[in-house]
């Protein structure tokens, strides 16, 4: 049991403080206390964790490893404590600012077109919207909430179900005029196939193999790229052939801008879509609740 008289959240604050300002005696200004306060309740904190977490010199401070991952859940518990104290002292109103960070199509598709409606339901809270198909650490990035695809991994996160949806192959007209396109999954060697310079959960493209059973095609062509959306825009242009989940590509097919490839060898398998948050044991703060359920109410999938 921790002692009584050990303010933890005061010295998390304190050696919030002094990573921020990179020095004690700026720290010092910053809290007012004394130069020399600052650096003695730091010792004692390491001492009592039994870690160092910061390398001094005569000129700098920088953090240790440990450093680095201690001052990253301060951040987390010191903001959660900010965020506990506004809700009580102002009826649970959402403020704040709410770091989102979620995949291009997604953004592209379904989240930045109704951030206007929401931002005019809670004024008071502020976007930082990251649109990126890059996974990120909730805690290191200091992410609120993050929008994953796929099957999840064992973590400490909190998933909540957004919907699912079903994959296809795509090619354009002018990419079909050019080459032809593959009959059966096995002649898919002959075409460029695009895929991803990161890696993911499915780096294989399951097709049925017509004899009952499955085949994986690894996608290999000419290029990679780094986000869907810039694949969608490679296979339109009549670079190659690309997977995407059916909303990404709903559009382009129902306008003749891509025609689907191989539907009689699809296998139905579904894109799983779901917000993440950092789960059990800290507060989910007012202004993470309403955008999860706000999400949950407005997107759509198939």
């Amino acid at each position: 049991m921790a002692r009584q008289d050990i303010n933890r959240a005061f010295e998390m604050a304190v050696f919030a403080a002094v990573v921020e300002t990179g020095a004690f005696s700026a720290a010092a200004r910053r809290l007012a206390l004394t130069p020399s306060a600052v650096s003695k309740l730091v010792n004692r904190l390491e001492a009592r964790l039994g870690a160092r977490l910061l390398q001094r010199s005569t000129r700098q401070l920088h953090t240790t490893p440990e450093g680095d991952a201690f001052f990253v859940q301060c951040k987390r518990i010191l903001d959660d404590i900010d965020g506990a104290e506004r809700e009580a002292s102002q009826g649970a109103a959402p403020r704040g600012r709410l770091r989102i960070n979620c995949f291009v199509p997604f953004g592209v598709r379904h989240l930045l077109p109704i951030l206007p409606e929401f931002a005019q339901r809670y004024p008071d809270i502020v976007l930082d919207v990251v649109v990126s198909d890059a996974i990120v650490d909730l805690l290191e990035d200091r992410t609120d909430i993050a929008i994953r695809t796929g099957k999840l991994k064992e973590s400490n996160l909190v998933a909540r179900k957004l919907g699912e949806d079903a994959m296809v192959v795509v090619a354009s007209p002018a990419y079909a005029a050019r080459h032809g396109l593959p009959r059966t999954p096995q002649e898919l060697s002959g075409h460029n196939l695009l895929a991803f310079n990161f890696r993911c959960q499915n780096e294989t493209w399951p097709f049925l193999d017509g004899a009952g059973g499955m085949l994986n095609v690894a996608p290999q062509g000419n290029t990679c790229v780094s986000d869907g959306e810039s694949m969608r825009q490679l296979v339109l242009a009549g670079m190659g052939l690309g997977r995407f989940s059916r909303q990404h590509v709903l559009r382009d097919i129902a306008q003749g801008q891509l025609v689907e490839v191989l539907q009689d060898y699809n296998p139905g398998d579904r894109e799983l879509v779901h917000a993440v948050f950092v789960g059990p044991g800290l507060q989910v703060p007012a202004r993470v609740r309403v955008m999860l359920d706000y999400l949950l109410e407005k997107v759509k999938l198939g």
